[in-house]
């Protein structure tokens, strides 16, 4: 294989597992979300409690405005909600509502099968290898960009 073509082999692999799973969410009946939700409704399904938006972007790797334009989809469309921290008033709490909570089985269904496809046919060391190599090449660029630091901070 021809090394230089590490780039394209990770876009097509993006562009690919976007399109597996915008097909997953219409299955699932969420054509309300999009992919780019995963990342946040995944954080507040496994923290429980709620967050500030600086915990979430930091969570997730993303800048703040671009968890702000999330957020504010999903706030939109119900599935979370704002409160206001009650020792610091100007400290804005996200957490999930009824609606949120009531669609996690599904979301995680569609997670497992993300999951199930991008290591098909791999073996358990295969899977270990490869996200070993895939961090290895993120840290790589690391000194690049502002948020890598950040994400590999909370992997």
């Amino acid at each position: 294989m021809n090394e230089q073509f590490v780039v394209f082999y990770i876009s097509k692999t993006r562009q690919k597992m976007h399109k597996f799973i915008e097909k997953e969410i219409k299955a699932q009946g969420l054509d309300d979300l999009i992919p780019s939700h995963g990342n946040i409704l995944t954080v507040l399904y496994n923290h429980k409690e709620p967050l500030t938006m600086k915990e979430i972007a930091e969570k997730i790797g993303k800048d703040k405005s671009t968890v702000t334009v999330l957020i504010n989809h999903l706030l939109y469309r119900g599935y979370i909600k704002k409160t206001i921290h009650p020792l610091d008033r100007r400290v804005t709490l996200i957490e999930l509502t009824e609606l949120g909570l009531s669609k996690e089985e599904k979301y995680r269904t569609i997670s497992k099968h993300v999951v199930e496809t991008a290591y098909k046919g791999m073996s358990d060391e295969e899977v270990a290898q490869f996200l070993s190599l895939l961090k290895r090449v993120s840290s790589n660029f690391s000194q690049y960009t502002l948020y890598d630091e950040v994400s590999d901070a909370n992997n």
